[in-house]
């Protein structure tokens, strides 16, 4: 078998990344040596690894910078409409190669670097992900904040500086242990702070109404401290911001509370308003209604509006005084994008600001506040849905709790104009809930609050008109909208795939990479026995080498020409890894009927984290960890099947594992999952999907035709259609004997010999009361692999597929879904404009 490629032979290829100028590479070499020398203290004159990364970034940020000023003045300059991206989460990775690649630096460095003996892809490995977001949602951030600058959209990304991201994983003895992500421990060179943009933001308190208007008074106050990460696009010397808040104590905060003798404590209060940036809570598509996190959205989004305000006001570069008084044009010049409803305070929070402080008049401020805000809903499980305690709203943020009150009464009475008498359709459509907690929905706010609602692919945009919000659709039908989904090809094929970036170029050149529509330049060479073989050489060598990884990281020998079925999403019932585990014991079972059958070879791959109170999705990681242990030790089985559990899925490790995977499982229940992303990745990236028709799994089938994927199981129709008539597991289980055998071998301890009573619950829960309904799919999906074995087993054919799934991806660009966002809710266009770098003159 072919071994993959050293690095210093890749470098003799012509890349992608253009031929290194001999000038550049000198000048990174000076630059780098700068660094180095003012990075090493006078008593340490041995550098680490880790010296030499911060050197090679910091060498890489001086590119940034000037580009990065230039471009905030050219916004000035012009004073453009700008977009506010507000989310909880942003899920960026790391930051180095995706600088270097969009800046056309990689090549310049890769090559400095060698000559100075080092090793770029070791230094690359020294960075921290910056991991402040849970999965899709907050990568997805990641990737539209890629794209709008790559889109020369004058854009910014709202969201908290988290001391912790989401925790590291471990596996100990099969069980997931979290550690604390301490990823600024060492520093991060890519942000900047501002400390001369720091602002107050007003918590607790009591409202009073006067004559000349409505004040809080009494509040606490806890500051909050911008830091700036630039966001560069792909090769047009545009960078944008990314402002990231931090909680800070003022210094006189509870000191006067205190006798002379509480100075200590005083002090070391301060930790409580620090808190709120400490962690980022990490629940994905669950709600835990907790005051930290209430207040960690209130300090987002009240820091954040009160910068948008500033630079309404005052739109000349370097000028703080008010050129705008005038509030009528904010919806001209700002255009709020709420990514699901953490951030739905802003609402409440423009109308306090336009009413309360600027005094405009309620009505005007409705129009204002209703112009400027869009929310894009990422989910339609009702557990994922907020609703807040208006107990907690009345202590924290009472005078929001008035706001929202008068926002609802004036919306109840518009429906009831409309539907007199109908007073449940009232009940449906309040934002406040009735009940013995009463409570605040967050969703409804957002709906009422802004003018475009969207869903995040064709199908969840349906679901969401047709029933999460059937009655608001009803109610004002025009401002629905759907957005599919995208992600950057940029960080998700250039930077993590090279060499099948390099084989694309070859065949229809680089434009693709700033318009991915142009992949369908590749089907009419479909049949092209060079690309054929190129293609599968590519994804050999992308398997050797995560071989060696796991080989490495996992002391596990890996069949490398077996198939790389891989699952790695966070881990939740609705994405029914249960089922995957289902596939794995029937596969393994078949082997040991027949252990003489030809079988084709596989590595099973499940990889994700369970969020920590999520005891069923911890047990389902145990469940993994416990059938590889059986089957990676059985000799029967050999290097036929090999189950690994990938410890720690983050963003970094998508980048090594996507390129290597022959097939992309997609299998949560019909109906459940928003859009999906990974699904997207893995595609651009020549694995195929086997998946159910759900998310952006539909549009995926239509664009490179259904043949082309492994679809299976149910419909949205047919879950509705068993729901009607009522789910029987059992039924399923008495029925299919290879499900049968399956389900008692996890029930009875086969899986975990020391404790027969381990999976206990899990089996339980199959048989009694699983809202997503393995067993109803179990039969179509075994089926359906039986179909990929028997492709695989032809790798012609099966590449010609890849081939023709990757022509087709070009739809899911975050390319693409931005500049619909752009011309459909924010008003603005995207712009091919070249700002002039730094070293050229600007006219």
């Amino acid at each position: 078998m072919a071994k993959p490629l050293t690095d210093s032979e890749k470098r003799k290829q012509i890349s992608v990344r253009g031929i290194a100028g001999l000038g550049d590479v000198a000048e990174v070499r000076k630059s780098f040596n700068r660094h180095l020398h003012f990075t090493l203290v006078k008593d340490r004159n041995v550098a680490t690894p880790r010296d030499y990364f911060f050197a090679l970034a910091h060498t890489v940020r001086d590119h940034l910078v000037g580009r990065w000023i230039r471009t905030q003045q050219h916004y000035y300059e012009r004073d453009p409409k700008r977009i506010y991206y507000l989310s909880l989460e942003f899920y960026m990775g790391r930051t180095l190669q995706n600088t270097m690649v969009n800046l056309g630096l990689q090549n310049a460095c890769d090559e400095a670097i060698y000559q100075l003996g080092l090793d770029l892809e070791e230094l690359e490995e020294i960075e921290e992900d910056a991991g402040l977001g849970n999965g899709g949602l907050g990568r997805l951030a990641a990737c539209f904040l890629d794209s709008m600058a790559t889109l020369g959209l004058a854009a910014y990304g709202y969201g908290i500086r988290y001391e912790f991201g989401i925790f590291n994983q471990k596996i100990v003895n099969g069980w997931q242990v979290e550690e604390a992500d301490d990823w600024l421990r060492y520093g991060n060179p890519w942000e900047k702070a501002r400390p001369e943009y720091m602002l107050p933001v007003h918590f607790y308190g009591r409202v009073e109404h006067t004559p000349e208007g409505v004040r809080w008074l009494d509040t606490q106050v806890v500051l909050a401290m911008p830091y700036d990460t630039p966001v560069p696009g792909y090769r047009n010397n545009t960078v944008n911001t990314m402002r990231l808040w931090s909680a800070k104590a003022p210094n006189d905060f509870k000191l006067h509370d205190f006798n002379v003798g509480g100075y200590i404590e005083a002090v070391l209060d301060r930790n409580l308003a620090e808190n709120i940036s400490r962690v980022l809570y990490p629940n994905d598509n669950f709600f835990e209604g907790k005051e930290l996190r209430l207040k960690q959205e209130y300090f987002v989004v009240a820091a954040t509006l009160q910068d948008i305000i500033r630079r309404f006001k005052s739109s000349k570069f370097g000028c703080r005084d008010p050129v705008r008084t005038c509030f009528e044009t904010f919806p001209d010049k700002v255009a709020i994008q709420l990514n699901d409803t953490h951030p739905a305070l802003a609402i409440p929070e423009l109308m306090r600001i336009l009413v309360d402080v600027e005094k405009v008049d309620w009505d005007k401020a409705w129009e204002i506040t209703k112009k400027t805000c869009a929310y894009t809903n990422h989910t339609v499980l009702p557990e994922a849905l907020e609703r807040w305690p208006v107990s907690m709203f009345e202590k924290l943020l009472p005078r929001h709790l008035e706001i929202i009150y008068a926002i609802n009464q004036r919306h109840l009475d518009h429906v009831a104009s409309l539907f007199p008498g109908d007073v449940d359709r009232l009940r449906r459509m309040s934002v406040i809930e009735e009940g013995d907690c009463k409570r605040i929905n967050m969703a409804h706010l957002c709906v009422i609050g802004s003018h475009a609602v969207n869903g995040v692919a064709r199908i969840h945009s349906e679901i969401v008109k047709q029933s999460v919000f059937k009655d608001f659709y009803e109610l004002e039908p025009e401002k629905f909208q759907n957005k599919t989904n995208g992600i950057t090809p940029r960080r998700w094929l250039l930077l993590c795939n090279p060499g099948l970036a390099d084989t694309v170029v070859e065949k229809i050149g680089e434009g693709f990479l700033t318009d991915l529509s142009q992949l369908k330049k590749l089907l009419p060479l479909v049949n092209d026995e060079a690309l054929i073989r190129d293609v599968a050489k590519v994804k050999q060598e992308n398997k050797l080498k995560f071989s060696a990884f796991l080989e490495k990281e996992y002391k596990v020998k890996i069949n490398p020409s077996s198939m790389f079925d891989v699952h790695v999403k966070r881990i939740h019932e609705y994405k029914r890894q249960l089922l995957n585990c289902l596939h794995i014991i029937t596969l393994y079972n078949r082997i040991k009927k027949d252990p003489t059958k030809a079988f084709v070879p596989r590595t099973v791959m499940i990889g994700g984290k369970a969020a920590p109170g999520y005891h069923m999705a911890k047990m389902i990681i145990k469940l993994v960890t416990s059938i590889g242990n059986v089957v990676n030790h059985d000799p029967v089985v050999g290097d036929r099947l090999k189950v690994i559990f990938l410890e720690n899925y983050r963003v970094s490790l998508a980048e090594k594992v996507i390129p290597a995977a022959d097939l992309s499982q997609q299998i949560s229940t019909a109906g459940t999952e928003a859009s999906g992303t990974g699904n997207m990745k893995f595609m651009l990236n020549g694995a195929l999907t086997i998946g159910t028709m759900d998310g952006a799994n539909v549009e995926m089938a239509e664009e490179a035709g259904a043949e082309n994927l492994f679809i299976f199981g149910m419909r949205v129709e047919d879950v509705k259609a068993l729901d009607r008539k009522g789910y029987n597991a059992r039924e399923y289980y008495d029925r299919l004997p290879e499900l049968k055998q399956a389900v008692d071998q996890i029930s009875s301890g086969f899986f975990s010999p020391k404790d027969p009573d381990c999976f206990r619950d899990i089996v339980n829960m199959l048989l009694n009361h699983d809202r997503f309904k393995v067993f109803a799919d179990y039969e179509a999906y075994v089926a359906c692999q039986a179909q990929v074995d028997q492709l695989y087993r032809n790798p012609r054919e099966w590449t010609k597929k890849v081939i023709r799934n990757i022509a087709c991806s070009g739809k899911f660009s975050s390319d693409r879904t931005i500049t619909e966002y752009a011309r459909d809710i924010w008003g603005v266009e995207p712009s091919d404009l070249q700002i002039p770098p730094p070293n050229l003159p600007k006219d």
